[in-house]
């Protein structure tokens, strides 16, 4: 009976920890009393939380991450979150009681509810523009309330410390309308709130517990650079103002330039560390491997696809042209050579009177076709470069990116600009046709037709506008420039070169297809007169 009594209980035991194992297989692992706290207010942090939160389980962390989202997340962001073991709450959003703010800065005071998250003992706050280089468990050693101070002695809100407390919470709520906040959000508010803050000690996670224990609880502490590493301030002096084989968290504050922006990379080099975390990004969801979301993935193909479609079939266009014109070509060397036999020479007059030029050609180009042509070309220009950035999906690999932009940047100009050039031809073609002068010069001379001369001027300006517009984005990477600002001075010095050119060959294109248009005018004359 004893020995029934033990096999019942161990096989007790063992269903017991069986349930155990599927319930954590099913539902995850236990929550921690600490954790990692981000925000999302819409879709377009998306990948910046996801590459943070990458960040931080490449360290080796286990705690929660939670991710407060409003309203503004979409259903499929959520459940991308979720994949990537996000724990998802979903919050209201706190009005700016600042009635001057400014229009991003509308929610930015729901942070102040990590304030309130008392479910956990501590949190580690990290903006959706940061991520984690090295472990930082270290910092849920830290006090109450734990900051980094930036060049204007005040606290930077992108990366806090804090103790949860409902009392301190309803404390902030009630001196949100009577705090000044010199941002218009919640970090000057908190700089307010917290006025003594630039005099508090800075952390020390180095320090054993018995010396801690010694020392008096303080109610903040600061953070050092190592933990909030400004972007922006790496900028200025073209280096990390520490050690950067120290650094734990880098936060990308430039404003518009986030890291998630592919054209970022180009001019900020410390984006090449984020964007080696994005491309490790498991494939959690199908298609968001890598970073990547179907729906951008589609239009990516698209819009690369269809500009080369478009060549191929104008080749082939081309070609069909061609083989036309070869087989005209035989039928007019054929009948002349009939007219040759029938009627002597009699052709030759009409042949040599397709070589000629007209009297004065050049007194027919109008006075301000060479100012139009060079408006145009700039107004073609800049739609073109307008429409590609909107057309192409900003969260897309750097070099995915260029590519496109440059792709459909040259497609949309070779279409506007070449459509103008059409009509330049057609129109010199009609006064040509128009004119009754003569195709002899004052000179005498006999010139022949400059359709070679037209095809390589073309080809020489506008490959030399394409080699200028990739050295404006390539040279400072092939001399190495990292700095922000010198690699701006190259785009903008190889810029004015290219503008010049570009003014020159606009017009001396517009000039050259008309001329083009005046002689072939000129060629359709004389033939339908013999």
């Amino acid at each position: 009976m004893v020995k029934l009594n033990r096999s019942f209980w161990v096989l007790i035991l063992f269903s017991i920890a069986i349930l155990s194992i599927q319930f954590k297989g099913s539902f995850g692992s236990e929550s921690t009393n600490e954790a990692y706290v981000t925000l999302l207010y819409g879709d377009e942090f998306l990948l910046g939380v996801r590459v943070l939160g990458k960040s931080i389980r490449d360290t080796g962390s286990n705690k929660d991450m939670v991710v407060l989202v409003s309203d503004g997340v979409s259903d499929y962001s959520k459940k991308l979150l979720k994949a990537d073991k996000w724990k998802v709450e979903k919050i209201s959003l706190l009005a700016n009681p600042n009635q001057a703010h400014p229009k991003r800065f509308w929610g930015v005071y729901t942070k102040l509810k990590i304030f309130n998250m008392t479910d956990y003992k501590k949190v580690v706050y990290l903006d959706a523009d940061t991520i984690v280089v090295k472990n930082i468990e270290d910092l849920f050693k830290c006090s109450k309330f734990c900051a980094n101070l930036k060049h204007s002695e005040r606290l930077n809100s992108g990366v806090m410390v804090v103790e949860p407390s409902e009392a301190l919470f309803n404390d902030m709520m009630q001196q949100v309308k009577t705090l000044s906040s010199y941002t218009g959000g919640d970090q000057g508010f908190l700089n307010s709130y917290y006025p003594d803050f630039p005099n508090a000690r800075v952390f020390d996670p180095s320090l054993s517990p018995q010396v801690m224990k010694t020392r008096p609880v303080p109610k903040m502490e600061r953070l050092s650079t190592l933990y909030n590493a400004d972007v922006g301030l790496y900028m200025l002096a073209n280096k990390w103002m520490v050690d950067d084989s120290k650094l734990q968290i880098i936060h990308y504050t430039l404003g518009p330039l986030k890291p998630w922006d592919w054209w970022t990379a180009w001019l900020v080099k410390p984006v090449d560390v984020w964007h080696s975390i994005r491309v490790s990004l498991e494939e959690t969801l199908p298609g968001t491997g890598g970073g990547k979301t179907p729906n951008d993935e589609f239009i990516v193909k698209f819009l690369f696809l269809l500009p080369l479609c478009g060549l191929l079939f104008c080749l082939y266009r081309s070609i069909q042209g061609r083989d036309l014109f070869g087989s005209l070509s035989r039928s007019s060397v054929y009948n002349l050579y009939c007219k040759l036999r029938s009627n002597g020479y009699s052709g030759l007059s009409t042949l040599n009177s397709n070589y000629q030029l007209h009297t004065g050609s050049n007194s027919k180009v109008p006075q301000y076709l060479g100012a139009v042509s060079v408006v145009v070309c700039f107004v073609a220009v800049l739609t073109s470069i307008g429409v590609s950035f909107m057309i192409v999906p900003r969260q897309i690999t750097p070099w995915t990116g260029l590519i496109l932009v440059y792709e459909w940047t040259f497609t949309i100009f070779l279409l506007s600009y070449g459509g103008f050039l059409l009509v330049i031809y057609q129109y010199g073609k009609k006064i040509a046709v128009e004119t009754t002068e003569s195709s002899v010069d004052d000179s005498g001379k006999v010139h022949q037709r400059a359709d070679a001369s037209c095809d390589f001027t073309t080809w020489y300006y506008g490959l030399g506008m394409v080699f200028l517009a990739f050295a404006a984005i390539s040279l400072p990477y092939l001399l190495g420039v990292t700095s922000l600002f010198l690699r701006l001075g190259l785009m903008i010095a190889v810029a004015i070169v290219l503008v010049s050119f570009m003014t020159h060959a606009s017009e001396q294109l517009a000039i050259r297809w008309f001329l083009k248009g005046l002689e072939d005018g000129d060629t359709t004359r004389s033939k339908s007169i013999c």
